[in-house]
């Protein structure tokens, strides 16, 4: 009988189950995961009639497999949008607050009328920005600060694309690689000649981020997700607390070292974080741990407090980001009782801080997200109630060379029965992380009805 081990019991690592048992109902399949809980950084804490993310909060729309398999899992009924708001969210410019954009395409402005009526960019700014319309392209990647700064200048850099981009991962987004972190934009410079050409034309073909429509997410948080995949893994073997501290490839099979004994598979889908993978494949294939090693990782948090309603002031919106370069501790505010029904009780405001790059006491990190919101509304009353969620080390940095060293550690799929999911590699949002974990899983059983060959020779 076939067998499959899953290690890793985040949302890679969940979805690869899922789709190989789906695949394949009478393939033996177990599921492997360090921790106390699945789900990674999919994490819904319900408590006293709040409903906190510890995680992210949502799914966007335009890349549909996070959605594909809510749906399958018969979530459809349970799917929401947030809640109406125009402007949906605003960018802090160090002096004041102002909406962002409209027809906003990633961090590129799609509507020349809403680029030319922003504040958030003097007459220069706007002038600069138009330049890219006439300049000329370029082929080889570089750091997405360096980037938007060639094509649209240094106040959209700061004051748009900074704090757009500042929040997807870990770290300094001006340090990001291009063509790793932001390959459609790239695509818009090789195809149209210009960023906001090709925004306008994308405009077009999928709606605008300032309506909120372009977010999903379930009516009892996303940790919902994860119970549904969960209960759709009847028949698979899960072990939580069950670290994975080595690999081992045998003529015929793998065997699976954990801290209860080990595993033999035909087949691993190894779906861990990449200093995870490295450890475990450096006796297996040296070249391809070193790229894993060398890819980045980030801290970020987040911090929700709740306050009564009735004590602070007016929010517009679902929320605010910080421009770069503005002494801001947060990436952004997100006002969850006017994004998303249901998220506070009656009478309460919740404010979630999200930070990134930033390792701090959980103590330390509630004083920092009062001081921004002191220099936000003047005066912040004490919270009556607050939340952190931290996660050392849990974002991938996709900075520049990432496409080399992720080649190079794909490498290591050549070793008969082995298949690389996760954030570490193709997108760290969770659709994308669905997509390769579902991916994986398919080669993986491909591979499996094909009956597993020998162990390919080590790589010196």
């Amino acid at each position: 009988m076939s067998r499959l081990v899953v290690i890793g019991g985040g949302m890679a690592g969940l979805s690869a189950a899922y789709a190989a048992h789906k695949a394949n109902p009478a393939l033996t399949i177990t599921l492997l995961e360090a921790g106390p809980r699945l789900g990674g950084k999919v994490l819904t804490h319900a408590e006293d009639g709040f409903l906190l993310e510890g995680g992210p909060d949502a799914v966007v729309r335009y890349k549909p497999w996070a959605l594909e398999l809510m749906r399958e899992l018969g979530l459809e009924g349970e799917l929401v949008g947030t809640l109406p708001a125009r402007p949906s969210a605003l960018i802090h410019d160090g002096k004041r607050a102002l909406p962002i954009p409209a027809g906003l395409q990633m961090v590129v402005p799609g509507d020349l009328w809403a680029l030319a009526k922003t504040p958030l960019l003097s007459p220069f700014g706007k002038a600069r920005a138009l330049l890219d319309l006439l300049l000329p392209g370029k082929e080889e990647d570089e750091a997405f600060g360096e980037f938007i700064r060639r094509r649209l200048g240094n106040q959209v850099w700061e004051r748009l694309a900074a704090p757009l981009s500042g929040g997807i991962y870990g770290g300094d987004p001006a340090e990001l690689s291009t063509l790793a972190a932001f390959p459609q934009l790239k695509e818009l410079e090789r195809t149209h000649s210009s960023l906001i050409r090709g925004a306008l034309e994308q405009r077009k073909k999928r709606g605008t981020r300032e309506a909120g429509g372009l977010f999903a997410s379930l009516r009892g948080g996303l940790g919902t997700w994860v119970e549904a995949i969960t209960r759709g893994l009847e028949g698979v073997q899960v072990y939580p607390h069950t670290p994975v501290t080595g690999l081992e490839r045998r003529p015929e099979s793998w065997r699976v070292y954990t801290s209860q004994g080990y595993q033999e598979a035909e087949a691993v889908v190894l779906a861990v974080p990449a200093g995870t993978a490295a450890r475990l494949l450096e006796p297996l294939y040296p070249t391809a741990a070193r790229a894993l090693g060398e890819i980045p990782y980030g801290d970020s948090a987040t911090v929700s407090l709740a306050f009564p309603a009735e004590k602070i002031p007016p929010r517009v919106g679902h929320g605010m980001l910080m421009a770069a370069g503005q002494g801001f501790h947060v990436r952004g505010f997100t006002w969850t009782d006017q994004k998303w029904a249901g998220r506070a009780p009656q009478g309460y405001a919740l404010v979630r801080a999200y930070f990134s790059g930033i390792s701090a006491r959980e103590a330390e990190l509630i004083q920092m997200a009062l001081a921004d919101l002191e220099r936000l509304w003047g005066q912040v009353p004490p919270p009556e109630r607050s939340w952190v969620f931290r996660w050392p080390q849990g974002l991938p940095r996709y900075t520049v060379g990432h496409l080399e060293r992720v080649k190079t550690a794909t490498e290591a799929e050549r070793l008969a029965g082995l298949f690389l999911a996760g954030a570490a590699y193709q997108g760290v949002g969770l659709p994308e992380v669905v997509r390769l974990g579902s991916a994986k899983a398919l080669q993986a059983v491909a591979f499996l009805s094909r009956g597993a060959p020998s162990a390919v020779p080590h790589p010196a």
